[in-house]
């Protein structure tokens, strides 16, 4: 069996926001949390060695590319002949990846600016306490993005 182009890109954004999904959650869950038992300070030396390194690029190219794939494929999605439930699956899965970027667009140079901060631990502990509140709406949008885009595939495979 040929997979079409929808499909094909229907599978690469559910693949893109599952992979964004655990990197974002990996933070979520793991990460930010364990600020409140190694404190403000040193949470910041581990972010600024990771995220603020490495991660920049990674998170860039992971968020982007995440973000381009699942609006190109929603895009396709709507472009051709759909039902009204593929074109509603769609449009959640292109309004839940630009809240989910909107969110992004906020809350990345919040944690840039620990580079400012460095050492003072209750300009830290707020910091992060706002980057944590920013960081659940962005993974809520993501996880929301990866529910739209499997919603997406699901209601555009073949039958049979």
């Amino acid at each position: 069996m040929a997979v079409d182009a929808t499909v094909g890109l229907l599978v690469a954004a559910v693949a893109a926001n599952g992979l964004l999904s655990g990197a974002s959650g990996d933070q979520s869950v793991k990460q930010l949390p364990a600020r409140r038992r190694i404190g403000p300070v040193a949470y910041s030396d581990y972010s600024r060695a990771g995220d603020l390194g490495n991660g920049i690029a990674w998170y860039a190219i992971l968020g982007i590319g995440t973000a381009l794939l699942s609006v190109i494929a929603a895009g396709n999605l709507l472009v051709r002949d759909h039902t009204g439930t593929q074109a509603a699956a769609a449009w959640a899965l292109i309004l839940a990846t630009v809240v989910h970027m909107g969110v992004t667009a906020v809350a990345a140079p919040t944690n840039i600016s620990q580079r400012k901060l460095i050492g003072d631990e209750a300009a830290l502990g707020r910091l992060f306490d706002r980057f944590e509140r920013l960081q659940t709406v962005r993974w809520t949008f993501n996880l929301a993005a990866l529910g739209s885009a499997v919603w997406a595939l699901v209601v555009t495979l073949p039958a049979g």
